[in-house]
């Protein structure tokens, strides 16, 4: 045992012992209290090491929000083991890709997606949610009591792995540790002025580290978690009503369906008071005048544990937010020299909320981490009272963020050029209103080849995510090359980017 031995675990018995009969979780009809939640968590935990579940081994999920979430992260976090929680969206040769590099023990998946399970090659898989094919969470924990040994977990060991957009056509691993967490918890809680009094929606997935980290801070704090287990607009305003919701999270379109719902239909939401995420002023004033809820804009990613800087939409309109608590900024140019405030570069990050590194990835991991500092690849401007002006992503790490979600040009590129009519292509986010930013693909045929917008995206949506797919589609008869002979992406954007 050594001073840094405190883990996600602890804040779980914690809130047991001061706060056993108040509500944890709500999931449908189900109601646990924190004691419950600490017993489920301790028989899960027996029931995995029992299986041969140990510290440092590996745990994946593949399922839509439901409570069973919060018990496999408080079991792992008993044992030691690390949650690889997977974006359900992925096709299944990206799923594929992901369980071989995370190498899990168990797989834990629910009933939407219990046949993409059958061909996966994982030694355990349980059932969650609504899932029948496989044993359930509920017959482990029934099967165990709450006795286990318990080694030692501290602040720096590995916690869960985010899968992030593929930067060169494979998901990296954002390995994030228990003192991630944790830091990310007291500055989000402390930032926002959290308590054992708020109630926060998973209205966002628990696979992405937005939603992750508000249920967890709200969590930390004593406060309560209602799970859903995928947006709708009505279902979230009807529990915002009747379980007094006073904390969720939101990107494109989900503000938008919200206000619509708001003014189509009576609500009481006088106890939201913050909305977290990601949005422009024509959808966050028309919500925060239909609710007074104030909406929080942010600046983060998986690697920073969820958010470098947030605050306010209204505090400084245009910025993404305030430097947090517990975050170091600087900008840098090309030379890795911090530039002074006003002026635009590379957005470098220090602090406890900086991942550990990605999984296997040893050479980008020295890169990414050079000087001491977590280079983000994204370009922004400071100013003087520590406001964050996010300007976008770095050439080569260009990315386009379609309601919240990160897709890399070149993943898209890349199973374009794999249609036998395609010669080149350059994939660019462009305005959508909808989703905040859409996907435009702009192709270039091979001579004497025809085809139409939907069968291209109908080809994409076949062998990737659906929500990589391109929105929109553009033929050109040649695409403008650098002097390099590479594609000139700006000067695609200049011509095709409206």
């Amino acid at each position: 045992m050594t001073m840094r031995s405190f883990g996600i675990y602890d804040i779980i018995e914690r809130n047991a012992a001061l706060a056993g009969r108040q509500t944890a979780l709500v999931c449908g009809d189900a109601r646990i209290s924190f004691e419950e939640f600490l017993n489920k968590t301790r028989r899960l935990a027996s029931a995995l090491s029992q299986r041969g579940i140990a510290k440092g081994d590996r745990i994946a999920i593949l399922a839509h929000n439901c409570h069973d979430f919060f018990y496999l992260f408080g079991a792992a976090a008993a044992l030691g083991a690390v949650v690889a929680a997977i974006n359900w969206r992925l096709s299944d040769d990206e799923i594929r890709y992901i369980l071989s590099d995370s190498s899990p023990k168990l797989l834990a998946a629910d009933g939407n997606h219990a046949h993409r399970v059958k061909e996966l090659a994982v030694p355990l898989v349980a059932g969650i949610g609504n899932c029948k094919e496989y044993p359930s969470l509920e017959s482990l924990m029934a099967s165990a009591d709450a006795a286990f040994s318990k080694p030692d977990v501290g602040a720096d060991d590995p916690f869960c792995i985010i899968y992030t957009a593929a930067v060169a056509g494979k998901p990296r691993g954002a390995v994030l540790t228990h003192g991630n967490m944790i830091a990310a918890n007291i500055q989000t809680a402390a930032t926002m002025g959290l308590s054992d009094k708020d109630v926060c929606l998973n209205n966002l997935p628990l696979f992405h580290i937005t939603g992750l980290n508000l249920a967890f801070a709200v969590m930390h704090v004593g406060g309560k978690n209602v799970v859903i287990e995928k947006f709708d607009e009505k279902q979230c305003l009807e529990l915002t009503q009747s379980e007094k919701v006073s904390v969720m999270g939101s990107f494109p379109p989900i503000l938008s369906r919200l206000t619509a719902e708001a003014n189509a239909k009576s609500y009481d939401l006088s106890s939201l008071r913050i909305v977290l995420g990601i949005d422009g002023p024509d959808n966050i004033i028309p919500f925060e005048e239909k609710t007074n809820a104030k909406f929080w804009i942010l600046y983060g990613q998986s690697e920073t544990s969820g958010l470098v800087t947030f605050s306010p939409a209204s505090e400084k309109s245009g910025s993404a937010g305030k430097i947090g608590l517990l975050t170091k900024v600087k900008i840098v140019n090309d030379k890795d020299i911090e530039v002074p405030l006003g002026e635009s570069g590379e957005i470098v990050v220090q602090g406890p909320l900086v991942f550990q590194g990605y999984l296997n990835q040893n050479e980008t991991n020295a890169y990414t981490f050079r000087n001491g500092w977590h280079h983000t690849g994204d370009w922004g401007v400071l100013d003087k009272d520590g406001y964050l002006w996010f300007k976008g992503r770095k050439p080569e790490k260009e990315l386009i963020k379609p309601g919240g979600e990160n897709v890399y040009p070149a993943e898209v590129e890349e199973v374009i050029l794999q249609h036998s009519d395609i010669a080149d292509v350059s994939v660019i986010g462009v305005p959508d209103p909808q989703f905040g930013e859409g996907i435009k693909a702009v192709c270039v045929l091979k001579p004497g080849k025809t085809l139409t917008e939907k069968a291209l995206i109908e080809f994409v949506a076949d062998r990737i995510a659906r929500y990589k797919k391109p929105r929109y589609v553009a033929f050109a008869d040649s695409l403008p090359k650098t002097s390099t002979g590479s594609t000139d992406r700006e000067k695609v954007k200049q011509l095709y980017g409206k």
